[in-house]
C-alpha cells in the first residue's frame, strides 16, 4: 500500500507515530521558511508541514515545486498542531514531512476543487472526474451507495432473489422510443435496449422465481424534460401469488426501513388515495401532502351571481393559502402572470383576502356580496389572514392548473421542507386512455397491467371506465415508483392487445413468447419498479437526479465529457450494414 493511514483518520492518539499518507494537494501556504499543505483524499484532509529547519533540505526544496491537485505520497511524524481547527476531524494534528514522492503532477484545474466552486454546471460536467473530487459530489455518490446497499440487503432478507436480465432485447412498439442496436451478425436486424425488464421478470415468475429483484439500468429515447436522463436506474421487483395489498405492504416496509436507516425518520402513516380522489383533492396524481391547500369546489356558492367568468365555466375551484392575506398587490400580480404562462395555460386568477379584522378585499368586489364571501370563507374553511385563490374553466384543465399553482405557492412559502417525508400510494388508475390523434386506446401503465376483476365486463361495453389493478408510489410530490398486478391469463392478455390496436399477428410477433408462456401454468403475480435516481435525490434533500449520478447526461442527452453520441466511421457503418443520411 502507498499509505499507512487515510487523510481523515489521524488524531492526537497517533502523536509521534511515523505514518505514510497519499492524496491530492488541496491548498498550499508558503511562508518562505515553512510550507503548509492540506492533503486530501476521500476520507478527509490532513495538514502537512515542511519546515526549513526540521525537514531534509531536498524534501523542503521539492515541496516548493508542488501545485494544486498534484498527487503525492509523504512519510512523516504526527505532531500536535499549535493552531487547531475544530471544524476538521484531523484538526488537532499535523504531519512533519520527512519524505516526499510526487506520484503525478497536475495542470491548473478549470475550476476550484472546493465545496463552493466557481465552475458552472456545463464546465463541471465536461470535467466530471474533477467535480467528483469535490466533497458535495463525492458525498452524494457515497449516499447513493448507502441507499442502494440498504435496499439490496432489505430485499435479500425478504427472500427476493437478485437476477440479471438481458440488455440486448426485442424492440416493442408501446411506451417511449427504444434505443436500438444494430446486429453485425444478423444484417438488417436490430436489438433494443430495455425500457424495463418487464417481460423478463414475468417470465422469471412463471419459471418459479416467486420473489425477484434487480437494480437495473433502463433506457428511453424520449424528448427530455427537466431532470430526466436517457439512461436511468430502477429497483425492479416482481412477486408471485400476491394481491395488490401484499405488494403495497412489502414496499411500505422497505420505505419505512430506508427512511429510518438513512434519515432517522419514522413513518407511521402511509395513505392510499384513488386516482380520481387525488385529482379531485390535489389536482395531480402525484400529490405533495406535506401541506394543506387542497382544492375546494365553489360552484354552489359562486355560480349564477352575474359574473360571466364563473357562470359560463364548467367548474370553479379555489385554494385557501394560510396567512397570505399579507401578500402585496405586486406579489398577487406576479402569481397572476405566472398562471398565464403557456405551460400553465390559465386565463387568469381571482383572489379574495380575508383580512385579520374579518373584512374582505377582492378582485371581484363589485360582483359579489359580503354574504357570498362569507359562504366562500365557510366553504374553504379559511381563517382571518388567509388568501383565497380561484380559477374557473373546464374541470380537468382547471384541476391541473390549480394543482400546479398549489405547488408554486408552497415553494414561495417554503412549505416543501426537504427533510420532511410524506409517502403515499395512488391506486385505481384508469386502465386505458384514448388518443384522439391516433384514434385508439393506449395503456395508462403498460399492456400487461391487469384490470380490476370487478370491471372486467366493462372491457366490452365501456373500456375507459375500466380501472387498473395498478399502484404508484409517491414521495413528496414525486412519482418514485409504479407497478401493478399483471395479467396472467393468455385470453385476457390477447383481449388487452386487441383493445390497444394490435392485430393477432402483430401481438404474436411482439409478445408471443410471453403469451405462450402463460399456457404453462403462469401464477398470479405483480410487482413494482422504483426509480433509484429519483428516490436517492429526494432522500438526499434534492430533486435534481444529476447530482446523484456519477456521469450524467446534460439536458440535450449528451455526455459532454466523452462527447457522446458521436458519428461512426464509414467502415463501421458498412460493417453494420448501415447508411447515414446526415451530411
Amino acid at each position: 500500500m502507498l499509505r499507512s493511514h487515510t487523510c481523515g483518520e489521524l488524531t492526537k492518539t497517533h502523536l509521534n507515530k511515523e505514518v505514510t499518507l497519499s492524496g491530492w494537494v488541496q491548498k498550499i501556504r508558503n511562508k518562505g521558511f515553512i510550507v503548509w499543505i492540506d492533503l486530501r483524499d476521500r476520507f478527509g484532509m490532513t495538514q502537512l508541514v515542511f519546515d526549513e529547519q526540521r525537514t531534509p533540505k531536498d524534501v523542503f526544496k521539492k515541496s516548493l515545486l508542488l501545485g494544486r491537485e498534484y498527487v503525492i505520497q509523504i512519510e512523516g511524524t504526527v505532531l500536535e498542531r499549535e493552531s487547531k481547527n475544530p471544524n476538521l476531524f484531523t484538526g488537532e494534528i499535523e504531519i512533519l514531512v520527512q519524505k516526499l514522492n510526487i506520484l503525478n503532477e497536475s495542470v491548473i484545474p478549470p475550476f476550484t476543487i472546493e465545496n463552493q466552486t466557481d465552475g458552472g454546471e456545463e464546465l463541471r460536467m465536461k470535467y466530471r472526474y474533477l467535480d467528483i473530487r469535490r466533497n458535495p459530489v463525492r458525498e452524494n455518490l457515497i449516499f447513493r451507495h448507502k441507499v442502494t446497499m440498504e435496499i439490496r440487503n432489505f430485499l435479500s432478507d425478504a427472500n427476493f432473489i437478485d437476477i440479471e436480465t438481458p440488455y440486448l432485447i426485442k424492440s416493442t412498439p408501446e411506451g417511449a422510443r427504444d434505443f436500438v442496436v444494430p446486429s453485425r451478425i444478423n444484417p438488417g436486424e436490430f436489438y433494443a435496449l430495455p425500457q424495463s425488464p418487464q417481460t423478463f421478470k414475468q417470465l422469471l415468475v412463471i419459471g418459479g422465481i416467486d420473489k425477484y429483484f434487480q437494480i437495473v439500468k433502463c433506457f428511453r429515447d424520449e424528448d427530455l424534460r427537466a431532470d430526466r436522463q436517457p439512461e436511468f436506474t430502477q429497483i425492479d421487483c416482481e412477486m408471485a401469488f400476491v394481491q395488490q395489498d401484499d405488494i403495497l405492504i412489502q414496499f411500505e416496509e422497505m420505505m419505512k426501513h430506508l427512511l429510518k436507516k438513512i434519515k432517522g425518520v419514522e413513518i407511521n402513516s402511509f395513505p392510499k388515495l384513488t386516482y380520481s380522489e387525488s385529482i379531485s383533492r390535489f389536482g395531480s396524481d402525484k400529490p405533495d401532502i406535506r401541506f394543506g391547500m387542497e382544492l375546494i369546489y365553489l360552484d354552489e356558492v359562486l355560480k349564477n351571481k352575474g359574473f360571466d367568468v364563473f357562470d359560463k365555466s364548467e367548474t370553479i375551484i379555489g385554494i385557501s393559502v394560510p396567512g397570505a392575506s399579507s401578500f402585496t398587490r405586486k406579489e398577487i400580480d406576479s402569481l397572476i402572470e405566472w398562471v398565464k404562462k403557456p405551460q400553465i395555460g390559465s386565463k387568469g386568477l381571482i383572489w379574495i383576502k380575508y383580512l385579520n379584522d374579518k373584512s374582505f378585499k377582492s378582485s371581484i368586489d363589485k360582483f359579489f356580496s359580503n354574504d357570498d364571501f362569507q359562504k366562500t370563507i365557510k366553504k374553504t374553511k379559511s381563517n382571518p389572514g388567509d388568501l383565497i385563490l380561484i380559477m374557473a374553466g373546464e374541470t380537468k384543465s382547471t384541476q391541473n392548473q390549480m394543482g400546479v399553482l398549489r405547488l408554486e405557492i408552497a415553494e414561495r412559502l417554503d412549505l416543501r421542507n426537504p427533510e420532511s417525508f410524506a409517502p403515499l400510494w395512488i391506486i385505481d388508475f384508469p386502465l386505458l386512455k384514448w388518443d384522439e390523434d391516433d384514434k385508439r386506446y393506449h395503456a395508462m401503465h403498460h399492456p400487461f397491467t391487469s384490470p380490476k376483476s370487478e370491471d372486467l365486463d366493462l372491457l366490452e361495453t365501456d373500456p375507459l371506465k375500466v380501472r387498473a389493478n395498478a399502484h404508484d408510489l409517491i414521495l413528496n410530490g414525486n412519482e418514485i415508483g409504479g407497478g401493478s398486478i399483471r395479467i396472467h391469463d393468455s385470453k385476457l392478455q390477447k383481449k388487452m392487445f386487441s383493445l390497444l390496436g394490435f392485430s393477432e399477428k402483430k401481438s404474436k410477433e411482439q409478445f408471443g413468447f410471453l403469451t405462450d408462456a402463460f399456457k404453462y401454468g403462469a401464477p398470479p403475480h405483480g410487482g413494482i419498479a422504483i426509480g433509484l435516481d429519483r428516490l436517492v435525490a429526494i432522500l438526499g434533500g434534492s430533486e435534481t437526479i444529476r447530482d446523484f449520478i456519477a456521469f450524467p447526461k446534460n439536458n440535450s442527452a449528451r455526455d459532454i465529457m466523452i462527447d457522446a453520441p458521436s458519428k461512426l466511421e464509414k467502415d463501421q457503418l458498412k460493417e453494420l450494414n448501415l447508411k447515414s443520411f446526415n451530411k
